[in-house]
């Protein structure tokens, strides 16, 4: 799969370059990046250089996972990163993403979930998008929730995070619920 670029009203995002290594390496200083998400920690420099170098290109040449950097649509830095994973071959994608810390609480993420959901349906085929994070990061559950996704609940043992297992809160957005159709009926159990 070739990487593509999508545009919201404010942003751009685009597939990471190695000239991004300094900015992912910078952002990932972020203690609440190394904290909530699975980035090593400490992030060093070589993390970030095979990340933009190696784990970007090889997801989007075998296509199971496709990563984007957020930047202003005008221009400027780096703001965030995106990346949907393919999960089952049943047509299920995970979703997940970092926000820079001076980039919190504009909206920035949630217009980049909508904008990379819809793609990841429209384009991907996904019959469900799936949003999991560890129990307490309610600033990733707000993000979710404002995108759409509608809280499961919480798996136990769910995310590998730091060489621990830590329970996730899991979500999910079907096509359905931002006005698109989907592949399949869907039959939803009755209470």
């Amino acid at each position: 799969m070739e990487p593509i670029t999508l545009t919201t009203e404010r942003l751009l995002l685009r597939t990471f370059t190695p000239d991004d290594t300094e900015a992912v390496l910078e952002s990932c200083q972020d203690p609440d990046i190394q904290r909530w998400t699975t980035v090593p920690s400490p992030y060093e420099r070589e993390h970030a250089a095979e990340f933009t170098g190696q784990m970007v290109p090889e997801g989007w040449r075998n296509g199971t996972m496709c990563t984007f950097a957020v930047l202003p649509r005008t221009g400027g830095p780096l703001m965030a990163s995106v990346a949907v994973t393919l999960r089952t071959f049943s047509g299920t994608w995970e979703i997940g993403f970092w926000t820079g810390k001076e980039f919190r609480g504009r909206g920035i993420m949630a217009e980049t979930v909508g904008a990379v959901a819809h793609w990841t349906f429209t384009r991907l085929g996904a019959t469900r998008l799936e949003w999991r994070a560890e129990v307490g990061n309610t600033a990733s559950r707000a993000v979710a929730e404002k995108a759409g996704f509608v809280v499961e609940g919480a798996l136990r043992a769910a995310l590998l995070n730091k060489d621990t297992l830590r329970d996730a809160w899991v979500g999910s957005l079907l096509p359905s619920d931002v006005g698109l159709p989907t592949p399949q009926p869907y039959l939803p159990t009755r209470d």
